[in-house]
């Protein structure tokens, strides 16, 4: 799977920018069949940790480390707690993690990036390649009874 979120067109299922879509297949190719030492896909989430309001998130894939696409603050997170109610979260950036917090949520148990459609989120990997959307809960949907 080639993450493409930050390259698609909410009007339409087809990327205007099909030679990029190709361009990460060819990634996941190289590295997954050709067993090529390259970097193939944006981050990935690994785990979470709650430390006090704030929500600590591990990811694989960070390649040579986390960034912002537009170099502006990080954007796409919300975060909720036990009542499960979301709210757009501040997000930082710490190393190969980043700390998501809301002055919303005093108890944080979960927190979802890029999970919408058609997202304004922006975390890559410093090699370019987009964050893969993510939820750290298993709460049912608004579609699900």
């Amino acid at each position: 799977m080639a993450c493409i979120i930050d390259i698609g067109d909410a009007g339409s299922i087809h990327p205007i920018n099909k030679q990029e879509v190709g361009r990460r297949l060819a990634l996941i190719a190289e590295k997954k069949v050709y067993g090529k030492d390259v970097i193939a896909s944006g981050p990935m989430y690994k785990n979470f940790v709650v430390r006090g309001k704030d929500i600590i998130i591990s990811f694989t894939e960070t390649g040579s480390g986390l960034a912002t696409r537009d170099t502006a603050s990080l954007k796409g997170f919300a975060i909720a707690g036990d009542d499960k109610k979301f709210y757009w979260a501040s997000a930082r950036i710490e190393g190969d993690k980043v700390i998501v917090s809301s002055d919303k949520v005093n108890i944080p148990v979960a927190v979802r990036y890029a999970w919408a459609d058609n997202p304004v989120c922006n975390l890559v990997n410093k090699e370019g390649l987009p964050a893969v959307p993510f939820r750290t809960d298993e709460w049912k949907g608004v579609t699900q009874k």
